[in-house]
Formats: structure tokens, sequence, C-alpha cells
């Protein structure tokens, strides 16, 4: 009896693991994911996906180099993606030994395991454009990165891991190295959500101004289910390269509150109010990433730019809102 191709998502239960896991399940895989306690594991995401019962979860802790080498060599799979590790930057400046640990130690440990156990699994490495710090231009594969965070700091570590054994040890193993992209599953505490059910709690008279830090700050924001697309197409390449993922349009924080606001008939500038207490020791003050690569190579590109964000994620979080009042009543 044909057994479909089994891909393993460390962090399966986030954002990005989340849709990620509904993408393989499309194409045809049998998705694995782990979790740290599989019987304690938040489901959420997978929940509003509708996804629980098609994605076997596993007990597994990424720093824990037994625990990952008994996963993978349990599963078996072909596929492999580390989503896995401390997700805010902001959160990296209060816990940023936590940050690297979680991140370095987590790649590490499954590269380790694949040469070790001579699997011949495709790895995907999930890095992040905050390693390359300040862009003034569009940043691509070959820009230098110089991190402004502990978070980025890590990130650009465990990039520089995963070239390595790729080089030494003939490894598939590739990074992405996405740009924010945003979707209804992103966490409260994530800026771009702030604002946007901040936008909405001042329309329906719950509050009449939110608290930001640094308005003038830069970003590229695309919508997650589209950057998974990357991720999965990333692995079947003939050969394992690294892509920028992202855009090509960055806009500033101001502007993403003045579209937010402006989409639900409110004017920004009477409702937000900066806030140094939310300013982080450093920041990157414009980020801005070149997808031509992936567009060349990957025919990837992306549809959705900031503003069809901001509308999906206000209709998303109005429709949130319409349950929870049912619920309540």
């Amino acid at each position: 009896m044909h057994r479909p191709p089994r891909a393993l998502v460390f962090g399966v239960t986030g954002q990005d693991g989340s849709y990620l896991a509904r993408l393989l399940n499309q194409r045809g895989f049998d998705v694995h994911g782990t979790s740290r306690d599989h019987e304690a594991s938040r489901l959420g995401n997978l929940r509003a996906l509708g996804i629980v019962g098609s994605v076997t979860i596993h007990s597994a802790a990424p720093t824990d180099f037994r625990s990952v080498l008994q996963i993978i060599a349990d599963v078996q799979p072909v596929r492999i993606y580390n989503l896995s590790g401390q997700s805010s930057v902001g959160l990296s400046f209060i816990e940023p030994l936590s940050t690297y640990e979680s991140m370095i130690s987590g790649t590490l440990n499954i590269l380790e395991s694949l040469r070790f156990l001579g699997s011949k699994a495709r790895f995907y490495n999930a890095a992040s454009s905050e390693s390359f710090g300040n862009t003034d231009s569009p940043a691509t594969e070959e820009t230098p990165f110089q991190p402004r965070s502990p978070y980025g700091v890590a990130k650009a570590a465990a990039f520089w891991t995963v070239a390595n054994y790729r080089e030494a040890y003939g490894l598939y193993a590739a990074s992405g190295i996405l740009f924010n992209h945003e979707s209804p599953l992103r966490p409260s505490r994530f800026v771009t959500q702030k604002i946007i059910r901040g936008a909405l709690d001042v329309r329906e008279g719950r509050e009449k101004t939110i608290s930001l830090g640094d308005i003038d700050i830069a970003r590229d924001w695309g919508w997650a289910p589209e950057f998974v697309v990357a991720m999965a197409d990333i692995l079947e390449q003939d050969a394992a390269t690294d892509f920028v993922i992202a855009t090509g349009e960055t806009n500033k924080l101001s502007d993403f509150a003045a579209e937010t606001f402006a989409q639900v008939g409110l004017d920004w500038r009477e409702h937000v109010v900066e806030d140094r207490k939310f300013m982080r020791p450093t920041d990157i003050s414009r980020s801005a990433g070149n997808p031509a690569k992936a567009e060349r190579l990957l025919g990837w590109r992306p549809r959705l730019k900031m503003r069809d964000v901001i509308a999906r994620l206000l209709e998303a979080e109005r429709e949130r809102r319409r349950h929870v009042g049912v619920e309540a009543c």
C-alpha cells in the first residue's frame, strides 16, 4: 500500500506552522508536527483552520537533541520545516538567552540529527529579515546581516549554521529569509494586531486612543498564507538555496495605522498616541526586501500588499467579534 510522503513541522501550532500544515495537507503530505507537550498543546490555530484531525502531533523539545533525534527517526519525514523558537523581537530584549537557545540550539539539533541519521530529508529553516537590520535599499540574498536585536542576532546565527551544514555535509538545507507577514492567527502582542483591534475598539466606542511606540519605523508587510507557499516551494528546487520572501513594498507604521483607521472611517491622528515605553533599546528604522530571486526561480509573487492585508485582518477581527458576541449571549 502506497504511503503518502511525510512532512515534519517543528512549531506546527504557530501562525506559519498552521498555514503550512494546511498547505502540505493539500499537496498530499502526511503532516506531523511537534509540541513540547502534545497532550497540553495549544491547537487553537489548527482548529481555526479546520485541520486538527489532519495533523499528527508529537511531543518534542527542539532544544533537546535526543528528543529531536527520536522524533525524526520515528516519523522518517522527507520534508522538515523548523518554524519553532521564540517569535517576538520585543521579548528578545527581555529574554535574550532563551531566545538564542530556542533558535540556535533547535536548528543545530535538527541539522545534527539529519547528519547522524544519514537522512535525505530536505530541511527548511525559518530565517528572518530582522537579521538584515536597516536596509537603505531592498535586501537581497547577498545583503550582509547587521542585526539590531537579540532576535535578529539569533536568526542570523541559525542561518549561517544551516549554510555551514549544507556546505560541509551536503545536506539539502535551505533558509527562507521572510519579511513581516500577518494573518488573523497572529498573536495579539504583535503591533499589527494591536492596531487592528484598537481601531475597531475606537470605532465601537470601547476606547478613545491606542498607544504605539515609534510610528516612523518602516516595514514590508505581507500575507502569511501566501508566504508559506514560498516556504514549501523552496524545498522543491533541484538544489538547496536561500530566498528572500517579501512583497517589495515598504510602509511606515504610521501608514499602517492611517490605512487601518481609514478603513473603519476614522482619522488615525485623532486616536493614536506615541508612548516611549513601547520603544525598543535598538530598532530597525527601515526594512525592505527584494523578492526577485523567488519570483525568478520559484515563480512566487505576492498578490496582497499592506492595504489588502489590513482589509483581511479587519474582516477577520469583525468576524471573531461577532462569534464572541453570539457565544456571550
